[in-house]
C-alpha cells in the first residue's frame, strides 16, 4: 500500500513539473496532451486507490461485525444447550449401610445389640469388666473368656520376644487331650499320669498321616531329633513340643497334671499383642478374676529384656463371639484380691 501510494505521488509530481515546464521548453501539442493525459491518469489511479482503500476498511469492518454476531449466536446456541445442573436425589441409607462405622456394617444385629452394653473405649475397672463380659455372652453355648494385652514390644528383636505358660488356679473349664511322645518306661509314667495317646515312633507316623486327635502334644528329650520332621506340620498349629513352653521335660506326670489343671501356653504374636484363654464364661466372677490377674502377673512376670518405655499400652477381655471390653491397665496391675476371714 505504501509502495503504491509512493508510485501515484510520484507520477503526479512528475506530470505537474512537466506541464508547467511546456511554456518555457517549447514543446509539440501532442507531447502536452500525452503529459495531460499523464496526469489525469494519475489523479484516476489515486482515486481508485483511495476508493479501494475505504472499500477494503468498511468490508473489514464488515466482517469483523459478522464475526461478532456469529460469535454471539454461538454463545447464545451452547448456553442454551447446557443442561441445568440440578442436583440428584440422594436416596437416604437404611439398615446396617447407615452406621457410621465401616466395621459395624459387618457385625449381625444381635452383635450390635451387645454393643450398646458397654461405652467404646471406655476403661473398666476389672470387676466391672468381667461382668458386662458375662452379660454380652448370649450365644447358644458356653463362650470362652479372653484377654488380649496390647505390649510396647517389638517381636521381630530377640531380645522382645514374649513366649511363657501361666497356671490359671481355677482351671481352662476345658477338657485337655494330651499326646506323649517317648519309649520305654516312660510310656508308662505317661499313661498312669493321664495321657490320652501315648506312643513313639509309631505315634510320629501316624501324626505325619494326619493323625490329630489331641491339644497339647508332650515330648522326651531323647525323641526330639524324631519330631524335627514334623516341624512344618505342628508349627502353625502352635502344636510343636519346646523347651520353653514347658512341653519338652523328663518330669512327664507333673507336666500332665499341670496342662490337664488349667496350664495355658502363651505367645506375643507380630503386630506386639498377646492373646489368652482364661476360662468359660459360666465360671463365677471371682474365679474368673483370680484368672485374670494370674495372667496378668505371669506377662508382667516374663517381660522381655529389650522391653523399653511403657510396657503396657492397653488390656481388653471379650468372650468368643461378644464385643471387647477396655480394662483399665494400672488397676488391674494394682488390684488385690481381698482375704476371706473364716467365721
Amino acid at each position: 500500500m505504501c509502495a503504491t501510494a509512493a508510485t501515484l505521488g510520484f507520477l503526479d509530481l512528475a506530470a505537474s513539473s512537466q506541464c508547467s515546464a511546456l511554456p518555457s521548453r517549447g514543446i509539440s501539442r501532442l507531447q502536452a496532451c500525452r503529459l495531460s493525459r499523464l496526469r489525469s491518469s494519475s489523479a484516476s489511479l489515486a482515486a481508485a486507490f483511495s476508493s479501494l482503500q475505504s472499500w477494503r476498511l468498511r468490508g473489514r469492518a464488515r466482517v469483523m461485525a459478522v464475526v461478532a454476531v456469529a460469535e454471539v449466536s454461538v454463545e447464545d446456541e451452547e448456553e442454551a444447550e447446557e443442561p441445568v445442573a440440578s442436583t440428584p436425589a440422594v436416596k437416604p441409607k437404611k439398615g446396617k449401610a447407615a452406621l457410621p462405622n465401616k466395621s459395624d456394617r459387618r457385625r449381625s444385629k444381635r452383635f450390635l445389640e451387645l454393643q450398646k452394653l458397654r461405652v467404646k473405649r471406655q476403661e473398666y475397672d476389672p470387676q466391672t469388666a468381667l461382668r458386662l463380659m458375662k452379660e454380652t455372652a448370649s450365644s447358644k453355648f458356653v463362650e470362652t473368656a479372653e484377654v488380649h494385652c496390647r505390649l510396647n514390644i517389638d517381636p521381630k528383636y530377640n531380645d522382645q520376644q514374649l513366649r511363657a505358660t501361666v497356671t490359671l488356679p481355677k482351671g481352662t473349664g476345658k477338657e485337655v487331650r494330651i499326646a506323649v511322645l517317648t519309649q520305654g518306661e516312660k510310656q508308662g509314667e505317661a499313661k498312669t499320669a493321664g495321657a490320652d495317646v501315648v506312643g513313639g515312633e509309631e505315634l510320629i507316623e501316624q501324626i505325619a498321616g494326619g493323625f490329630m486327635e489331641f491339644d497339647k502334644l508332650l515330648a522326651t528329650p531323647d525323641m526330639m531329633p524324631k519330631v524335627a520332621k514334623l516341624g512344618r506340620l505342628l508349627g502353625p498349629r502352635g502344636l510343636m513340643p519346646n523347651p520353653k513352653a514347658g512341653t519338652v521335660t523328663t518330669d512327664l506326670p507333673t507336666a500332665i497334671g499341670e496342662f490337664k489343671g488349667g496350664k495355658v501356653e502363651y505367645k506375643v504374636d507380630k503386630t506386639g499383642i498377646v492373646h489368652i484363654p482364661f476360662g468359660k464364661t459360666n465360671f463365677e466372677d471371682e474365679d474368673l478374676l483370680l484368672n485374670l490377674l494370674a495372667v496378668i502377673n505371669s506377662v508382667e512376670t516374663n517381660k522381655p529384656k529389650g522391653a523399653k518405655g511403657v510396657y503396657w499400652k492397653s488390656i481388653y477381655i471379650c468372650s468368643t463371639m461378644g464385643p471387647s471390653i477396655r480394662v483399665n491397665v494400672s488397676q488391674v496391675r494394682d488390684f488385690k484380691v481381698p482375704v476371706l476371714k473364716s467365721p
